[in-house]
């Protein structure tokens, strides 16, 4: 597995931590009205990330296209981080994002995804 897949790897689970993290809350609203924005959103965030990953895993090469567009999610944390002032986490987040998006543009990242 090239590095930069392991890297999408790694980021996908943290995803999936804070997904993991921030469900107490959900349910709690969910008390309230069954069907909450934020619920909704870390549901869709939630199935999407759980059918990358399983795609990667299974190096399909939908996986690629797939996985780009997960990692496209670091931008807007980034302008958020930006827009709130903490310039220390937005660059780790913009480093972050920087690794994701080079390391799978790899030859080697592309060629991994050779399941049809």
């Amino acid at each position: 597995m090239p590095n930069g897949v392991r890297l999408f790897v790694a980021y996908g689970v943290v995803v999936l931590a804070l997904i993991g993290l921030a469900l107490p809350g959900i349910v709690s609203l969910a008390v309230e009205a069954p069907v909450t924005g934020p619920g909704l959103v870390a549901m869709l965030l939630l199935a999407y990330t759980v059918f990358t990953l399983t795609l990667v895993l299974q190096r399909k090469r939908a996986a690629y296209w797939f996985a780009l567009g997960l990692s496209s999610l670091t931008l807007p944390v980034v302008a958020g981080l930006l827009l709130l002032g903490a310039l220390p986490w937005a660059v780790v987040g913009g480093a972050l994002a920087v690794g994701l998006f080079i390391g799978l543009a790899q030859p080697a990242a592309r060629r991994y995804f050779d399941q049809v």
